[in-house]
């Protein structure tokens, strides 16, 4: 009497661990998904403000000589990069779309492993380029204020 309790017993204790056990795989993966979409997210900001940090770099490679700006305004101009970028954060979007439900765990972390590159690349990349517009607009008022105290004859007639 007592070993059929004990096997049943065991039996729910049994059914009971499973089912934890997916419940926890269940959450994991879950978390996963949330965290690979946030990640899409970062990316996508961090490039919003690329693009934005490179528009208002415009107007200060403006003020530089043609002759020292040229190559900065033809990269600033250059919007390529960053729509590829735009582009492949699409495509994880997509990717966890399609494959999200069904990508198995290692997949999802994969996955997160690949856009937390991404981010921290983007991420020193975009504070590379805050220090340059930085850099890039102090010696230029630097240069402004050295050519307005010059005399007249030694200045660089405008727009050359």
């Amino acid at each position: 009497m007592l070993l059929p309790l004990l096997i049943l017993g065991l039996g729910v204790l049994a059914f009971i661990v499973v089912l934890g056990w997916q419940q926890w795989q269940h959450h994991r993966r879950r978390m996963a998904l949330v965290r690979l979409l946030d990640l899409a997210d970062a990316v996508e900001a961090l490039l919003d403000r690329s693009q934005e940090r490179m528009a208002a770099l415009r107007g200060l490679v403006d003020r530089v000589p043609p002759d020292i700006g040229a190559v900065a305004q033809a990269s600033l101009e250059s919007g390529l990069p960053i729509r590829e970028a735009k582009r492949d954060v699409l495509q994880h979007r997509l990717w966890i779309q399609k494959h999200g439900a069904s990508a198995s765990l290692g997949e999802l972390g994969d996955a997160c492993a690949a856009l937390e590159r991404v981010h921290s690349r983007l991420s020193g990349r975009l504070k590379d380029l805050e220090r340059a517009g930085a850099d890039l607009a102090a010696a230029t008022d630097a240069a402004t204020e050295a050519a307005r105290r010059e005399p007249a004859t030694l200045r660089r007639p405008p727009g050359s």
